[in-house]
């Protein structure tokens, strides 16, 4: 006959917890009786009743994980329920945040059943009279990831068995709220010793002693505190684009907001050239609303949302990274690279690409576009062999400028002129130089250097267009040094 283990909860506070058919099986109770720790109120009640008791204590002693604590207490059980059946006792209700049962459950050499018990969230809602319909969150204070926590809802942390648990909340709760908001610590909840104390996030690790019956309650975040979050700002545009919104973000659409993309990327670089991390800030930001307003006018439309976006791109991540989240092995970058554009052209295939050349978008500026063009097309071979090969085309192209000059064929010269330019965008994917931003950055230093001549002027009191070009060029040179 196959063994039991039957598993009972035995609540969050005193005995009078117990309902009266645990109360009355634990009393009469034929087999061996464990509890997961002596640390509860119910037990030293039901030691004084002559109840004989085997607590797995000595356990937390000797092991410095508490998941290496559970597993031997889960295989000690097992072991012991092969040769006889036996009871196994829980703080709170067995279903609730222990580990132990989980793992009971998940093997199959012995039978478990749970016989039941009082849940101290009872407690907890009846202590910090809140309701949970309204949203709740119970989290595991020894492991969890804090983006996944929902400020908008209630949440309670349990175990939170000591000062060190507590700092880790507390430092983890730092980064998206305020030192000086409220939090509430409870401790042995709906027991005679119950204790509850609201105070500063920050003092959350010193303030009182905790235990293995303490917990930390963090009410619902105000949207104030929230423009950190994702959510947040998701709910910022719905509004400006809602009936009670903005009316210029009102009337926006794909077409109206083009502009504004493009110009917000070259300020990105422009932050970028100059090492402003304060801009990049700031112009990331702006380039998030666009993605966050084109996103936002699709879901009025009903044509897409925020998270069809996100899904897309995260989809298409996982999918080009095979060497990452799946078995393919890849040991070089060139092996990556090969991979990636292998990915792609699978990719092409399912959206009845017929070119190459396909991918590269006709709405790019032209120097830009004809890097990706050369790019795409290097990619099947058709590019030159040595590096000579382009710098001799170079010289050919401008020579061919020159003739077309000099017989005053100007549409042949903007042709040539165009040739020039094609083949120095492929010398600077050559040299893995981007030619936008190579000649974004020589716009800005003219900006630079031509705005201090002006300022120069204005401090000696010249009119710039009374001004030599030589003493101009003094200025310029002077603020090439200043560089």
């Amino acid at each position: 006959m196959k063994q039991t283990i039957e598993v009972i909860g035995l609540g969050a506070g005193g005995i009078d917890q117990l309902s009266l058919g645990i109360y009355k099986k634990l009393l009469q109770a034929k087999v061996p009786i464990y509890v997961r720790t002596s640390v509860h109120p119910v037990v030293q009640s039901l030691q004084k009743e002559g109840i004989q008791l085997e607590s797995f204590d000595d356990l937390y002693e000797q092991e410095e994980q508490f998941s290496a604590v559970y597993e031997k207490i889960a295989n000690d059980l097992i072991d012991k329920a092969k040769e006889q059946s036996l009871i196994y006792c829980v703080p709170g209700h067995p279903m609730l945040a222990e580990k132990t049962v989980q793992l009971l459950l998940d093997q199959k050499d012995v039978d478990v059943s749970i016989v039941g018990g009082h849940s101290y969230l009872d407690a907890l809602f009846t202590s910090l009279q809140i309701d949970p319909i309204d949203g709740f969150q119970f989290v595991d204070g020894m492991s969890f990831d804090r983006r996944t926590l929902n400020y908008r809802q209630h949440i309670i942390f349990c175990q939170v068995y000591d000062p060190f648990i507590a700092s880790n909340v507390k430092l983890e709760l730092l980064e998206d709220l305020p030192a000086d908001y409220e939090v509430t610590i409870i401790d042995a909840a709906g027991s005679p010793e119950e204790k509850v104390l609201t105070v500063p996030l920050e003092q959350l690790d010193r303030t009182v002693g905790v235990s293995n019956l303490t917990s930390v309650y963090v009410p619902p975040v105000p949207s104030d505190l929230l423009n950190h979050t994702f959510n947040r700002l998701k709910e910022v545009i719905a509004t400006l684009r809602g009936p009670d919104g903005c009316p210029w973000d009102r009337k926006q659409t794909h077409e109206t907001l083009r502009p504004y993309a493009v110009e917000e990327v070259y300020e990105l670089i422009t932050a970028i050239d100059q090492k402003d991390d304060e801009g990049i800030i700031e112009e990331l930001g702006d380039v998030l609303l666009q993605v966050m307003l084109h996103a936002q006018i699709g879901e009025d439309h009903d044509y897409f949302t925020i998270d069809d976006v996100i899904q897309s791109i995260t989809n298409k991540m996982i999918r080009r990274h095979p060497h990452v989240f799946g078995q393919t092995s890849i040991q070089t970058v060139e092996e990556l690279h090969e991979n990636w554009e292998a990915l792609k052209q699978m990719e092409k295939g399912k959206t009845e690409r017929q070119s190459i050349l396909d991918g590269v978008s006709p709405s790019l500026p032209s120097l830009a576009k004809a890097f990706q063009l050369q790019k795409k097309a290097a990619t099947v071979g058709f590019d030159w062999d040595d590096v000579h090969d382009i710098w001799a085309k170079l010289d050919e192209e401008i020579q061919e400028v020159k003739e077309a000059l000099q017989h005053g064929e100007m549409t042949d010269a903007e042709e040539e002129f165009g040739d020039v330019l094609f083949v120095l965008a492929n010398l600077t994917r050559y040299y893995k130089i981007n030619p936008e931003i190579a000649l974004n950055r020589a716009n800005e230093k003219f900006i630079h250097r031509f705005s201090y001549i002006e300022k120069r002027l204005q401090q000696l009191e010249k009119d710039i267009h009374n001004t030599p070009l030589e003493e101009m060029d003094d200025y310029w040179n002077e603020a090439k040094r200043k560089e």
